[in-house]
């Protein structure tokens, strides 16, 4: 059973969230700070961490930090909670570091999906991984192979989150320009890492 620790200073919000997960079948327990998840990860490694962003005293980018800063949880896959328009600039800072935002109303429905997304997305990057090592492939390229795929797609869904929580049509100018100059930069940052993924994919047979 996948094992996952919800992380909420809001308490109402953790009870709701943790009972979700275990209605779907996971196995799901409770950190209602930053601290206590970093104590609890330390114990024991969940197979993921839902974290809320707007926590306090530590919020959750920084505890996203510590998670990833130490050697022993770095490997823990991390989906962020929240209730605000992400900014592209956060995108951008913390892509490598997380697998995806869950925006908060979610239904049950919406929740397991993104969770079922980003264990699917490992198993499929895992399988081409062990398939180029059968064959011999450069371990530098089978390393690109893994983190472009990854980027990709966390890239991908960025961008949907960009276009459909941002109503630019409304949005002062400034701002405007500022995310469609996002919109840009990430469409030509996901163009550039297909094709590079292509020639990868073409030099060690992965279909």
């Amino acid at each position: 059973m996948i094992r996952i620790l919800v992380v909420d200073d809001n308490l109402d919000v953790l009870e709701v969230f943790v009972e979700m997960l275990n209605q779907g079948g996971y196995c799901a327990s409770a950190a209602s700070s930053g601290e206590e998840c970093l104590k609890v990860i330390k114990n024991e490694a969940p197979d993921l961490i839902l974290l809320d962003i707007m926590m306090k005293p530590m919020d959750g980018w920084e505890t996203l930090e510590k998670i990833k800063g130490e050697i022993t949880t770095a490997h823990i896959p991390v989906l962020m909670l929240t209730s605000k328009q992400v900014t592209p600039a956060e995108m951008e800072k913390y892509s490598t570091c997380i697998e995806d935002y869950v925006l908060k109303p979610v239904t049950n429905i919406e929740l397991y999906n993104v969770i079922e997304h980003v264990f699917d997305r490992q198993r499929n990057i895992q399988s081409g991984v062990d398939r180029a090592k059968k064959y011999g492939v450069d371990s530098r390229v089978v390393s690109e192979y893994a983190l472009l795929s990854r980027s990709i797609d966390i890239n991908k869904r960025f961008l949907n989150i960009i276009e459909t929580r941002y109503n630019l049509n409304n949005a002062y100018m400034d701002t405007n320009d500022s995310i469609y100059a996002a919109l840009k930069k990430l469409d030509a940052t996901i163009r550039f890492q297909k094709t590079r993924l292509q020639e990868i994919e073409e030099e060690i047979k992965i279909p």
